[in-house]
């Protein structure tokens, strides 16, 4: 195992892996959203509220994942978070979904496999150097990919065999990933291994300048990427007409592209300064949902509002944790981790609800992106004003 130790790439790769995994348990009801809602006979707040839960609560509960990765590290929270999510997959597959009130419970606690990404960032942060870690944790962000899996392989399962078939296999995954992260992750040498409590921590966290500035950052960029890989589906059946099956196909390019554009977003930020790739990727997000919310034909143009989209949540999600990764103290990655995760996974929280809402009541989805166009601009205004008015009086 000392060679291990001293294989960066090695942890980088099985981390990525593992966030991969529990994020495609994090994602398994929203391909099925579609389903649920015909065979249930939801209303679209249901719908939304159905594939909304596992985020709210994934993302709350990287605050004090993310506070214990600090404490204890990744080598004991990969397994844990795994075998963790485990349970609520099962009753999902097995039990949980023959009601709302069932699928609300099991997505309530299937929000665990959301709480991975706050383990692998500080994990991932300690094994890099300052001048690499904007790409390395770009790389590891390319895990959320585990949302594309989720699109692209839950309903054909569903069709080829049973409504189990995709929560048994993603059980079993976990399973394995859990074992192998047991036997073969390990903490960086040197880890920053804090000694106070909790609570004293998460304080400190809380007070820090970068917390709040790249909460705010990330709760748009990531919050869009969640809120469009959760909800694009619907979106997709209910404005475009489109069958579940191509909704899911076009959902999994979505997340692809934003998936491979957030290494590159971190790779961009290890170079200029990642206010700078913030303010082009949150003014990208501005134009496309603007245009998209015209609902223009989806070819060319509601296609390319969409790439353009996705390519730009991708890059500024990894430009915002190269800001982390860069400006937190070393042994406050995992919490500020946390918190900025929370905020995140709340922006996607909140959009498909709101989405719901203005769809039922208007039978349109213009006002929701006219919305999503607002929050970006204010999200760009924070970046020029505050992120890189400091940059500029610190270079």
């Amino acid at each position: 195992m000392s060679t291990t130790r001293n294989r960066p790439g090695v942890m980088l790769a099985l981390a990525t892996i593992g966030f991969a995994v529990n994020f495609w348990a994090w994602a398994l009801l929203s391909p099925l959203a579609a389903t649920f809602t015909t065979d249930l006979r939801l209303s679209s707040f249901q719908q939304s509220l159905l594939v909304a839960v596992p985020v709210v609560v994934g993302s709350l509960g990287r605050i004090p994942v993310g506070a214990l990765t600090d404490r204890f590290g990744g080598r004991v929270m990969f397994p844990l978070v795994s075998l963790a999510t485990i349970v609520p997959v099962l009753y999902l597959g097995l039990l949980g979904h023959d009601s709302l009130a069932a699928l609300l419970i099991g997505g309530f606690f299937l929000g665990i496999g959301g709480t991975a990404f706050a383990v692998g960032v500080p994990f991932v942060n300690a094994w890099f150097p300052p001048s690499r870690r904007g790409f390395a944790v770009g790389v590891f962000g390319m895990g959320m990919g585990g949302t594309a899996i989720s699109a692209l392989t839950t309903v054909k399962l569903v069709d080829a065999s049973t409504l189990r078939t995709p929560f048994l296999l993603t059980a079993a995954v976990l399973a394995v990933y859990a074992v192998i992260a047991w036997l073969v992750l390990r903490d960086a040498p040197g880890r920053a291994v804090p000694t106070t409590p909790f609570t004293s921590r998460l304080g400190a966290t809380v007070r820090l300048r970068i917390t709040w500035q790249a909460a705010a950052l990330y709760a748009v960029a990531f919050g869009g990427y969640v809120a469009f890989s959760v909800y694009l589906p619907a979106y997709l059946k209910n404005a475009y007409g489109l069958t579940h099956a191509d909704a899911a196909n076009r959902m999994a390019g979505f997340v692809l592209l934003a998936v491979l554009m957030r290494p590159v977003g971190g790779w961009l930020s290890d170079r200029v300064a990642a206010s700078r790739v913030l303010a082009l990727s949150l003014a990208a997000v501005v134009g496309g949902a603007l245009v998209q919310a015209f609902t223009p034909g989806l070819a060319p143009v509601g296609t390319a509002a969409f790439l353009l989209m996705a390519a730009a949540l991708g890059t500024g999600s990894g430009a915002t944790f190269a800001l982390v990764a860069q400006k937190a103290p070393a042994n406050q990655v995992g919490s500020v981790t946390g918190v900025v995760g929370a905020a995140g996974g709340l922006g996607g929280f909140v959009p498909p609800l709101i989405m719901g809402a203005v769809y039922g009541s208007y039978h349109s989805y213009a006002l929701g992106l006219v919305l999503l166009a607002i929050v970006a601009l204010a999200a760009l205004a924070l970046d020029l004003i505050s992120v890189g008015r400091r940059r500029a009086a610190t270079a």
